[in-house]
């Protein structure tokens, strides 16, 4: 296990933005997080638990507590059948990228979705109508005393980008997916078109750093029996002009926030807020963020604790 001190944040989000912690503890394995995690409960230590790092805005002037980083650097999947039993810190697009070579359907809509498992469970990540809720069938999580438990599906409450761990701060240790057997050769087809969309409306991460959709989509209305594309609206009410010192919005989606240079966690903190106020302004509807905010920022009443242990 890696240990690093006043390591910074930014290193470790998609974003590249956020100041340093005092301690980082990098852990790839299972047998590796319940040790850390039961060791600093023991010592009654807080800690802010990452993945990686995609839906997440660490403040500038960083964390005081420590930080475990829950990746491994090389999927941990096993197959049983139509099952597979994922490590949380595995990657999510590696796990697509296992299932089109194994030949499983059910979770290549992940493909390109940055971040891992574990985030995407907790946020039940998806796209184009499906969500890795509807696949898992149990998971092996921590309590609160940091001891393993397994559960199933209906214990995380699944609903459009939550599950209740958002506010109970359980942690994801492992997870099973059923999936259905399907031809490689039409999934790997499947997963080049989906990479190939994405790539016509999302930023490149390494080019544009960034946590993706910043919003939730619109909640069905009476003018409309789906969900609404938040970007819509956004350019609607003319969000693509927004820009707060370097954090400005992507040219192809308007319900994305890029780190330009120089650009401050506060600036995306502050850019944020005026979109919500646009979009209010003009169509009374209010937003809701998918990306979390962890860290102290100016215009808010309190530093936000959401994700802390």
């Amino acid at each position: 296990m890696n240990i690093k001190s006043q390591a910074f944040l930014s290193d470790y989000t998609t974003f590249q933005l956020g100041g340093p912690c005092p301690c980082l503890m990098e852990c790839a394995t299972s047998d590796e997080l319940i040790q850390t995690v039961q060791q600093l409960k023991k010592e009654n230590k807080r800690f802010l638990l990452i993945g990686g790092g995609s839906n997440l805005v660490v403040s500038d002037h960083g964390l005081n507590t420590t930080v475990i980083r829950y990746v491994s650097p090389h999927p941990l999947i096993e197959r049983m059948d139509d099952t597979i039993s994922v490590s949380a810190s595995t990657f999510l697009d590696d796990v697509a990228l296992f299932c089109v070579d194994e030949g499983l359907e059910g979770l290549n809509y992940t493909t390109g979705i940055p971040g891992t498992v574990g985030g995407a469970v907790v946020g039940n990540a998806g796209a184009w109508g499906k969500q890795v809720g509807d696949v898992l069938t149990s998971a092996i999580i921590l309590d609160d005393q940091g001891k393993p438990k397994t559960v199933g599906p209906d214990y995380f409450a699944f609903s459009y980008r939550h599950s209740k761990l958002k506010e109970t701060n359980e942690i994801i240790v492992s997870v099973t997916f059923s999936l259905q057997p399907k031809d490689p050769t039409a999934l790997a087809f499947e997963r080049a078109e989906i990479l190939k969309k994405r790539a016509e409306k999302h930023p490149n991460l390494s080019t544009h750093p960034c946590a993706g959709s910043f919003f939730r989509n619109i909640e069905p209305t009476s003018k409309a029996e789906r969900r609404q594309a938040t970007g819509w609206f956004l350019e609607e009410a003319g969000g693509k002009d927004l820009k707060v010192g370097g954090a400005y919005i992507f040219d192809k989606h308007a319900n994305i926030i890029v780190k330009g240079p120089g650009a401050l966690a506060q600036d995306v903190h502050d850019l944020h807020l005026r979109m919500i106020d646009l979009v209010k302004a003009k169509f009374n509807l209010q937003l809701n963020r998918e990306v979390r905010f962890v860290g102290k920022f100016s215009n808010t009443l309190q530093t936000n604790q959401e994700g802390f242990w």
